[in-house]
């Protein structure tokens, strides 16, 4: 059985600096990811047609990120079963705020799971997770990950406790 791909969806081609973490960190655990722009607003038909077909066309998860007024990832959500994670993207007018609550204020019986404000890696760490649920050998990658990132921290407080204490 081949892994399921993620899905990941930008509203406007000026999130994709925000949206490259994500695509990279997908990359990275070796889940294959399609990157597309796609408007909750500007091409509502094609975003629907994307979702609704979503889960037969390979996806395991459907990764969302859209600014401002942001119903990119409830757009999707409410066209597929699918896990969608949104990321709310930093705009300059509210700093953001505006696309987190439209990320995360989604109707009962539609569910979004939201990261933090531009936080591409997360989404993608959140995907990875989800499809670990059925993937081994991704869950153990997972796993060395977070190992890895216990044993750069402990160094890291090495390396100040030496430093404080001389």
């Amino acid at each position: 059985m081949s892994m399921k791909k993620a899905a990941v969806i930008m509203g406007s081609d000026s999130d994709w600096p925000v949206v490259e973490k994500c695509v990279k960190q997908l990359r990275e655990l070796d889940i294959p990811v399609e990157a597309r722009v796609m408007s909750a607003h500007r091409t509502p038909e094609q975003a629907r047609e994307f979702a609704m077909g979503a889960r037969e066309n390979g996806f395991g998860v459907i990764i969302a990120a859209a600014g401002k007024a942001a119903h990119l990832a409830g757009a999707l959500a409410a066209n597929s079963t699918l896990p969608v994670i949104g990321i709310p993207i930093k705009s300059s007018t509210l700093d953001g705020l505006d696309a987190l609550l439209s990320t995360v204020q989604m109707p009962s019986g539609i569910a979004v799971a939201a990261v933090a404000i531009d936080g591409a890696q997360n989404a993608a760490l959140l995907a990875a997770q989800i499809l670990a649920v059925s993937d081994e050998g991704l869950a153990a990658k997972l796993d060395a990950m977070r190992a890895d990132m216990t044993a750069a921290t402990l160094k890291k407080d090495a390396a100040l406790q030496e430093k404080l204490n001389g």
